[in-house]
């Protein structure tokens, strides 16, 4: 998942997980301890419990739901025997590291069997439990809340909604998830349907294999543009919202870097594990950044209008495509199986995110999206972002992910474990006299766990890095884990760059700045924040103007600040500097005292003195090729 890219400015990360505590409503209980809302409660399934088969879930979104900003859930399922039946609904989705309790959105449960109510309560917070009684089949109903913009949640607008199925869809408690699983999807004549789900016999009717892949397909309902082409033998769908948005030229600037970056990603497996693949793209009024969350053969991305032409698109597009393979497939012990009603934490999130953010940068070099240029400059960008951060263990973020620390960490596995990729491949490139590459890694680990059904754990990832190095000791990968993983110590390129013919440069530079921070919007370029020296503050400015002008510079978009620094980077600390905001109707001019600031920017360069080793290093590197000639 990319809950933010690292260039933009993302809105998924704004919510907040708050642990309480409630007194679990069960005889026995009177007197154990109170426990966190995250604990899972135990509902396992007894010999003689009531066996819960043939499940069936409806979802309809029609003008009437529309209105409600909901979708209407059915569940209709066969019971085998009398007793209770506890059905759930998941804490969490996959790729999304944190608890949502989608329960929470849950609005008029009921439940009936042949036209008679079948009577229910709360069993925790997240589940149901029924009574059927002699009733054998059975059908819960309910209307969930589409009004949350976020890539792992549910959201609708007037003609158009799109949903994730662990939002929707209740399993039954203590039996696992193999089940089969049916979905209908009923919505107005003339509105369409996309989604991964495996078309049915019947318009509107899809199946899944069991319940893991059927919480695993978002889906859009309503009035969307969707177009299909066939890459390498499959099939690659493109539905985006609002209809006509992403149309033109700009569709087939899509279409023709999904085409560049697949054969760089099916490269490093040596297989493709989807015979179609969905992207769902929604490009919302007003939205301030992007985010993306993959799926097994799809992935969901809400993006600002802005980005639409902007080869950010392919690096989303990219990286959540290669989770295709790692994550969905290739994956972290504790999260095999998924489990849905507690948090699965790992401290190998910086494999499964970072490893593919870094294999999204090599898709779009090796693909020809971007030149070498354009990758160095995307690895810099990761390098002054993990040194501006605060110092965070690779395995402590993995951790501290799932309630997002404030500190500026949260999200850190991402650029920090994609550089950790950069040195394991160059590393493993030197040591193995270019034959091998962190290719190699990915490749021996999908063979040795996903195919066998099995999750890696770190000493299996550990191992195959050195297998791919020779097999000898030659790299110390207990001083990389303790030192880069488990440590916090900067990161050595003085030294690891020059193996691949590169050289880090920074350069420090002197900025202007007034105090205050913007974001784009529709609107215009929005105040979002204010330094905390307060000058600004002082000045009048609030959160929520528009800034109109600052000085002598007219502000049309986010591009017209680069004018601010050039025109007063010069000019004394302490020197005033009139800005026009609007704020509302009214527009105001405020004066702001000057300041500066000193940044250091870094970039990678080739060096053209490097050794032909190093050279050969770093065209394998942006071509995916070892010296074997084997890609």
């Amino acid at each position: 998942m990319r809950p933010q890219h690292p260039r933009l400015s993302a809105g998924r990360c704004s919510r907040w997980i708050v642990l309480v505590t409630i007194l679990a409503p069960r005889p026995g209980l009177a007197q154990q301890s109170l426990q966190t809302i995250d604990a899972p409660l135990p509902h396992a399934h007894q010999a003689g419990d009531p066996t819960v088969e043939n499940i069936r879930y409806t979802v309809t979104f029609d003008e009437r739901t529309a209105t409600h900003r909901s979708l209407h859930v059915d569940m209709t399922f066969d019971v085998s025997e009398d007793g209770p039946v506890i059905l759930s609904l998941p804490a969490w989705t996959p790729g999304s590291y944190e608890l949502d309790h989608f329960a929470r959105h849950v609005r008029g449960f009921q439940a009936e069997s042949d036209g008679n109510a079948v009577r229910w309560d709360k069993a925790d917070y997240d589940s149901w439990r029924l009574h059927p009684e002699h009733a054998r089949t059975v059908t819960v109903s309910f209307d969930y809340r589409a009004d949350t913009l976020d890539t792992g949640m549910s959201w609708s607008a007037d003609d158009f909604a799109y949903f994730n199925g662990a939002n929707l869809f209740l399993y039954p408690e203590g039996q696992g998830y193999d089940f089969p699983v049916d979905v209908t999807i009923r919505t107005e004549p003339g509105w369409g349907v996309s989604t991964g789900l495996e078309p049915a016999a019947n318009p509107g009717d899809y199946s899944a294999r069991d319940y893991h892949e059927a919480v695993d397909m978002p889906t859009f309902i309503g009035r969307f543009d969707l177009d299909s082409a066939r890459i390498d033998g499959r099939w690659y769908r493109l539905a985006s919202y609002p209809e006509g948005v992403l149309a033109g030229d700009e569709r087939s600037t899509v279409w023709q870097q999904v085409r560049d970056i697949m054969p760089p990603l099916q490269a490093v497996f040596g297989e493709t594990p989807f015979d179609r693949y969905t992207i769902l793209m929604v490009f919302p009024d007003e939205y301030p950044g992007g985010a993306a969350l993959e799926h097994s053969n799809s992935h969901l991305g809400i993006y600002t209008r802005q980005l639409i032409g902007n080869p950010i698109l392919a690096s989303v597009l990219a990286h959540e495509i290669f989770h295709a393979w790692n994550v969905k497939r290739l994956r972290p012990a504790e999260l095999t199986p998924y489990e849905y009603d507690r948090p699965q934490l790992t401290t190998l999130l910086w494999v499964s995110e970072g490893i593919t953010d870094y294999y999204a940068d090599l898709a779009l070099v090796r693909g020809g999206v971007v030149q070498p240029e354009g990758f160095y400059h995307l690895t810099a960008n990761k390098i002054s972002t993990v040194r501006r951060a605060p110092p965070v263990a690779l395995e402590d973020a993995s951790l501290s992910t799932w309630i997002e620390p404030d500190d500026g960490t949260a999200f850190l596995y991402y650029p920090k474990g994609s550089l950790v990729g950069l040195m394991l491949d160059i590393l493993i490139r030197h040591r193995s006299g270019n034959r091998a590459s962190l290719d190699d890694v990915m490749r021996s680990l999908y063979e040795a766990t996903f195919l066998r059904g099995q999750g890696f754990t770190e000493d299996q990832w550990w191992a195959a890095v050195l297998e791919a190095a020779g097999g000898d000791p030659v790299i110390d990968v207990q001083r990389l884990s303790a030192s880069y993983i488990d440590g916090r110590e900067p990161y050595p390129w003085e030294t690891v760059l020059p193996l691949a013919g590169l050289a880090l440069v920074a350069d420090t530079a002197r900025y202007p700045q007034i105090g205050f921070r913007v974001e784009p919007d529709a609107r215009g370029v929005r105040v979002v924040g204010l330094d905390d020296d307060g000058r600004a503050a002082a000045a009048g400015v609030r959160s929520g103007d528009y800034l109109l002008r600052v000085g002598e510079i007219e502000v049309r978009d986010a591009a017209s600040l680069s004018g601010f620094r050039q025109r007063y980077g010069r000019e004394a600390a302490g020197s005033p500097v009139e800005i026009d905001v609007r704020r509302g109707d009214e527009v105001i001019t405020l004066s702001v005292p000057l300041d500066h600031s000193e940044s250091v920017r870094y970039s990678i360069v080739e060096q053209a003195d490097a050794a032909e080793g190093a050279r050969r290093i770093r065209e394998g590197i942006l071509t995916g090729r070892t010296s074997s000639g084997m890609p």
